[in-house]
């Protein structure tokens, strides 16, 4: 841990791996949830998007009715993690030409429903640039993914709970060291290695004691599901979940299963002809 500090902290002094509302259907007092079909060259994938993130669903839905995602790409798959899609500079690309950039002009600010709503196979999540230009988690206004993952055992998901704790210090560690980002330009300037070392010590305890009694587990229910369906949890809290497939995972396994190049985009175009929005 304390190696990869070091490293953090040598990086920080030397210098996107989105609203009209939607309609309310109702059924009595209930709110129905909006789902969607995405017509894709591989066949179709039916989604389903959640109540309890409105700013994404209603972007997600105004995109659909403008047109914005009939012609994109999946650009970006990954076999037993997920398939992204959403970029709008994707329409037409050359072959082999890299993706992943394109944009809609703005962002969505996260909408995390942790533990109700997390990376399980088939959830349907947003895409976000990463957290040094992103602190806020913010989503992309446009560049969504659905995760395929794997199935976890014991071990592995204990595993990842300290994963995920290192993960959480580092984001403490790195909020305190460009609080003093000042102080540690001064003592590189003067070459003062051993006032660094300090400084970083005194970061690191300090990181460790905000986050002493606070450390991550999965809830029974969560440990259960990766361990069952699977999924992708080293995700949960990091991207915002805002729907899930319903119907079509076949679809999204297939896609997942394509060969791809160096950039992981698809070496055949996949392509979403239409998305359309299904009635009741």
């Amino acid at each position: 841990m304390k190696k990869l500090l070091i490293a953090i902290l040598t990086i920080l002094v030397c210098g996107l791996n989105a609203c009209k509302p939607a309609q309310e259907k109702k059924d009595g007092n209930m709110e129905q949830e909006t789902r969607l079909k995405l017509e894709t060259t591989m066949g179709d994938i039916v989604v389903k998007l959640y109540n309890e993130t409105p700013k994404h669903r209603d972007n997600f839905i105004k995109l659909a009715k403008e047109g914005v995602y009939d012609g994109v790409l999946f650009h970006r798959v990954i076999k037993d993690f997920m398939v992204q899609a959403g970029d709008p500079s994707s329409k037409e690309a050359p072959k082999g030409k890299a993706l992943g950039t394109g944009d809609v002009g703005y962002t969505i600010p996260a909408e995390f429903v942790y533990p109700k709503y997390f990376h399980k196979r088939g959830a349907l999540s947003a895409a976000r640039q990463g957290d040094n230009v992103n602190p806020d988690r913010e989503s992309s206004g446009c560049q969504f993914y659905i995760v395929t993952g794997k199935v976890f055992n014991d071990a592995s998901l204990a595993a990842m709970e300290e994963q995920i704790n290192q993960m959480r210090l580092q984001r403490v560690f790195n909020d305190l060291a460009r609080q003093r980002m000042k102080e540690i330009y001064r003592l590189r300037r003067e070459g003062n290695e051993d006032e660094l070392m300090i400084l970083q010590d005194t970061l690191i305890a300090q990181a460790e004691a905000q986050l002493a009694g606070k450390e991550f587990r999965f809830t029974p229910e969560l440990a259960e599901a990766y361990k069952t369906v699977g999924g992708a949890p080293h995700l949960d809290g990091e991207y915002t979940v805002f729907g899930e497939v319903t119907e079509g995972m076949d679809v999204v396994d297939k896609i997942q299963r394509v060969k791809t190049d160096r950039n992981d985009r698809p070496q055949e175009n996949v392509v979403i002809k239409k998305v359309t929005i299904l009635e009741d």
